[in-house]
C-alpha cells in the first residue's frame, strides 16, 4: 500500500495552474444536507440548462464515517436510507439499484482492506450500497474516475459523466476527481462533524489548508468550472 503522493502532486499543480478546479459546485455542511434533487443546487441559474443527476459517488472517511472506522453516525445512516427509500429520490433502490457507490482511498483501494469493505457492505446491505473495489493497475482518487464511470455505464445508470455527482470532504481528491471525470462535485465542508455531534472538525494540516484555499478563491470571485461535456 503506497501513499497517494501522485494525488498530492496533482493537487499542488492544480492549485498553482488552475485554482478554480479546486472549487466545488455545491458546498454543504455534511452529507445530511445533501438535497434529494441536486440539479437546481448545482446550477442555480434557472435560465440555463439544469443537470440531471442519476448517480452518486460517496467518499467514506470523514464523509460517511470517521476516518479509518466503519461506524456510520445515525444521522448519516438515516440520510442514506432516505436517499434509497424516498419515492421521489432519483437514487431510490427500487427504481435505480446501482445509483450509489462508495469510492474510498482506503476501503476498496487494496485487498488488505477487504474486511473493512465487508463490514461496510454488511451495514448497508438493506440499502444496496456497495463499495467500489479499485481494479488491478488503477490508481486511487483522484485518478480512478474512468473506472468509476465504467462501473456506472456497464450497469446502465448513466449515459454521460455529467449525470454523476461526487460527494466528499476533500477538495484535493473528491472535487479534483469530479473535474477529471467531467462530473459535478459536492463538498461536505465539515465532514461528519459540526452539527452532527457538536464537535469541531479536527482535520489535519492539508484539510485545514483546503478550507482556507476554498474561502480565499471564493472571496476573489472564482467559480467552479462546469463539467466538460456539459452543454449549457
Amino acid at each position: 500500500m503506497s501513499t497517494n503522493l501522485r494525488g498530492f502532486n496533482h493537487a499542488v499543480h492544480t492549485l498553482l495552474t488552475n485554482p478554480p478546479q479546486f472549487l466545488p459546485h455545491l458546498t454543504i455542511p455534511t452529507i445530511t444536507s445533501l438535497p434529494e434533487q441536486l440539479g437546481p443546487h448545482l446550477q442555480p441559474d434557472r435560465t440555463k440548462k439544469q443537470p440531471t443527476i442519476r448517480a452518486l459517488v460517496l467518499d467514506k472517511d470523514n464523509t460517511l464515517c470517521a476516518a479509518k472506522t466503519t461506524r456510520f453516525p445515525s444521522p448519516i445512516l438515516a440520510k442514506l436510507a432516505e436517499l434509497r427509500t424516498s419515492p421521489t429520490s432519483p437514487f431510490n433502490a427500487g427504481k435505480a439499484p446501482h445509483s450509489i457507490l462508495i469510492v474510498s482511498n482506503r476501503a476498496g483501494s487494496h485487498p488488505s482492506y477487504e474486511n473493512e469493505v465487508a463490514e461496510l457492505e454488511a451495514q448497508l446491505d438493506h440499502l444496496s450500497i456497495p463499495v467500489f473495489r479499485l481494479p488491478a493497475g488503477a490508481t486511487k482518487k483522484p485518478f480512478c474516475g474512468q473506472e468509476v464511470i465504467r462501473w456506472f455505464t456497464e450497469r446502465h445508470v448513466i449515459e454521460s459523466p455529467d449525470e454523476i455527482a461526487v460527494v466528499g470532504d476533500r477538495l484535493g481528491t473528491d472535487v479534483l476527481m469530479a473535474v477529471q471525470m467531467g462530473a459535478w462535485s459536492v463538498w461536505c465542508r465539515d465532514g461528519i462533524y459540526d452539527h452532527l455531534n457538536g464537535s469541531t472538525r479536527p482535520g489535519n494540516l492539508l484539510e485545514k489548508m483546503e478550507i482556507w484555499i476554498e474561502r480565499f478563491f471564493r472571496e476573489r470571485g472564482c467559480v467552479a468550472p462546469l463539467p466538460r461535456g456539459f452543454a449549457v
